[in-house]
């Protein structure tokens, strides 16, 4: 079934009224949080032309053409895990798009395993969502190529169906497309825009939020996307890769860093042609952008797997700002911000280790 169900954003509600044009500060638009379902084999969609994948859709509620932002979220994450993130952006005059991509078959609802062997089960898949991401690839499935299919299909699928989700004051402007993706959406994010998946729209503007090739170097999950030949990437568009210092750092010893060293942040902007900015926060892990309170198991295993920082908030509005002035410069001609960041004139949420920008 496709359905879509809105909810006015309750971290917004001063946004409408606010003089605010700081780009780490919630913007002026209000914002409206949308999910909208895809086809099922067994209802009728209830969406004209229905999404590929489940959608959830951050927008400006106010009249206007705006911008298009796909976010690709991180490996065994939901969707909704972003939403603090994704309205902070659309409340700077974005459509924020976050796909569902799949997470494996186990569901985190016991009525859905069948008796007699669902307590069993839901045991041993709940210790199995426990189990650090790295050992994950192993035991759930490395393969990206699915993943970067359907991402494809959902930014082939926006000309055709993103206007029937939105009300007529609301006109998404695809021909203003940028595309994000944290973890292993950011690499999935990368090999997409490296074309490795034909799609009918044009991208102008690439962010890779921590993003991870793999376990290790030599260990990149198919299809691998770094090379390691500095400046390979051959892509159309200007380029923001955005890193954790603490994403290199394990949490304990049981366990792997969650960013490693040989296919995390660094080694992607090393492959990058200009233009193209690299910006890391110093004291902030992996999944410190990620929404303040992150439910059922899958959330309550992402303050234990990687290594953090003290709070989210500041990471989540660093990385908020940051794309917002990241696509002003790049999808709307506006380099102000972007600017003052990188000169040092603009104060940001989080200690930034030294800025490296080229083009």
């Amino acid at each position: 079934m496709s359905s879509a169900t809105t909810a006015t954003a309750a971290n917004t509600a001063d946004a409408a009224t606010s003089t605010q044009t700081n780009v780490f500060a919630i913007g002026r638009y209000k914002t409206v949080l949308q999910t909208v379902e895809t086809r099922s084999c067994t209802t009728k969609s209830t969406v004209a032309v229905p999404p590929p994948k489940p959608l959830l859709i951050a927008r400006p509620s106010e009249a206007g053409e705006y911008p298009i932002l796909v976010l690709l979220h991180g490996y065994l994450l939901y969707n909704s895990f972003y939403s603090q993130l994704i309205q902070h952006i659309a409340s700077h005059g974005f459509i924020v798009i976050a796909p569902q991509a799949n997470t494996g078959e186990y569901t985190e609802t016991p009525a859905l395993t069948p008796e007699p062997l669902g307590p069993i089960f839901h045991i041993q898949m709940s210790i199995y969502h426990m189990i650090h991401p790295c050992f994950l690839y192993i035991l759930a499935g490395p393969d990206t190529a699915d993943e970067i299919k359907s991402t494809a299909a959902i930014t082939n699928w926006l000309s055709e169906g993103l206007h029937y989700l939105l009300p007529p004051h609301v006109q998404p402007n695809i021909n203003k497309l940028g595309l994000a993706g944290h973890s292993r959406g950011g690499k999935v994010a990368f090999a997409l825009a490296l074309d490795k998946e034909a799609t009918s729209l044009k991208f102008s503007a690439l962010i890779g939020i921590d993003p991870v090739d793999g376990m290790d170097k030599g260990k990149q999950t198919p299809p691998p996307v770094l090379t390691y030949v500095p400046h390979s990437f051959d892509l159309d568009m200007a380029v923001m890769v955005i890193g954790t210092g603490l994403g290199e750092v394990k949490k304990n010893p049981l366990f792997p860093p969650c960013a490693p060293k040989g296919v995390n942040h660094e080694d992607f902007f090393n492959e990058c042609q200009e233009p193209a900015c690299h910006f890391v926060a110093k004291d902030y892990g992996h999944l410190d952008l990620l929404d303040d309170d992150t439910e059922g198991l899958r959330g309550k295993t992402t303050y234990c797997l990687c290594k953090n920082g003290k709070s989210r908030e500041p990471m989540r509005r660093f990385v908020g700002g940051i794309v917002v002035a990241f696509m002003n410069a790049y999808l709307l001609g506006d380099n102000k911000d972007l600017l003052a960041i990188k000169d040092g004139q603009k104060t940001v949420p989080v200690e930034l280790k030294p800025i490296v920008c080229i083009g």
